[in-house]
């Protein structure tokens, strides 16, 4: 009889760290065997930290049900010339996604210029919401950035590494099926980018295929956050680590508001995997690419996506493997 596979990913705590490992030496190593192992593994992990308020995590996500229900054409407004970084809404292949974007969420003008646009009176608490839960979240990015990378043993590496990236914060709504059956929310696709930290509302529909080609339904807490390593991350550490195919399954009459944060290689910075993963059991795997390149790229494609739709999702290493 074969093993069974996992049914669920592990949850990490993070909440006696910070960005100084020489804080708690016992708990970053700790936590940093858990993170490299579930992103070898998996790819994927869920964390808690009580770092990030109930309280905060309560306020965004019913500003989520606000700013949905405001017209199309205002949300229309949230655009952005970095491609998929505006609004994205539905599409013949996602007929119940609808997201709004924000490039660099930490920069205080960047979040009230979306505030401003969706609510022209004003909104300083979404402003302040935001900006608050952005900070608190690429933090814990950053650290576990900083825990794969050393736990790989290319420390030297770290500072380009940390100051080579951009993030964009995401607020995501999927509507519930039409019918009784179960549909397609997002279909399945590997991230392009670095990481994705997603928090979510009570509803469940998040879908993880794990190596062995075993799709887990990820089941959040309301004080879980979920972690999903990105191509260009398995790209940078040439395959050391995992990028799992993930998607949204939408079952019930709930709708699920989300909110994520996405980290990726900026603009101008040609991603390579550093010399020392490169061997003969380790040949290279991704050819040095831009990400903006591959936002372009992957941009052309959606818009060609009526005669093709696959391409559209197609994984980076369709365009850029060695």
């Amino acid at each position: 009889m074969s093993p069974k596979g996992p049914t669920d990913f592990p949850v990490i705590d993070f909440s006696r760290l910070d960005l100084n490992p020489g804080s708690n030496p016992e708990e970053w190593d700790s936590v940093k065997s858990q993170v490299l192992k579930a992103a070898e593994k998996y790819g994927c992990f869920k964390f808690v930290s009580n770092k990030i308020s109930s309280e905060l995590r309560k306020a965004i996500l019913s500003d989520l049900e606000e700013i949905f229900a405001l017209p199309l054409e205002i949300k229309m407004g949230n655009t952005s010339e970095i491609p998929n970084a505006g609004y994205i809404g539905k599409t013949p292949f996602t007929p119940l996604f609808e997201s709004l974007g924000i490039v660099d969420p930490i920069a205080l003008e960047n979040v009230e210029s979306l505030t401003n646009a969706l609510w022209p009176e004003g909104k300083p608490s979404f402003s302040n919401n935001i900006q608050s839960y952005s900070k608190q979240i690429l933090e814990i990015e950053k650290i576990i950035r900083t825990m794969v990378v050393e736990g790989l043993g290319l420390e030297k590496y770290l500072d380009e590494h940390l100051n080579s990236s951009a993030s964009c914060l995401r607020v995501i709504k999927y509507e519930s099926p039409k019918t009784n059956e179960a549909e397609i929310g997002l279909v399945a696709h590997t991230d392009h980018g670095m990481i994705a930290i997603l928090y979510q509302n009570q509803v469940d529909g998040l879908e993880v295929e794990t190596k062995t080609r075993e799709w887990i339904d990820v089941k959040l807490e309301p004080d879980h956050f979920v972690v999903i390593i990105g191509e260009s991350f398995l790209a940078w550490t040439n395959g050391r680590i995992y990028a799992p195919n993930h998607r949204v399954t939408m079952t019930g009459k709930d709708v699920r508001y989300s909110v994520g944060t996405f980290t990726a290689f900026k603009a101008g910075y040609m991603v390579k995997a550093p010399e020392e993963l490169v061997d003969e059991e380790h040949p290279l795997l991704y050819k040095p690419f831009d990400f903006l390149e591959v936002l372009k790229r992957h941009q052309e494609e959606v818009q060609k996506s009526s005669e093709n739709p696959e391409k559209a999702f197609a994984p980076l290493k369709a365009y850029y493997g060695a």
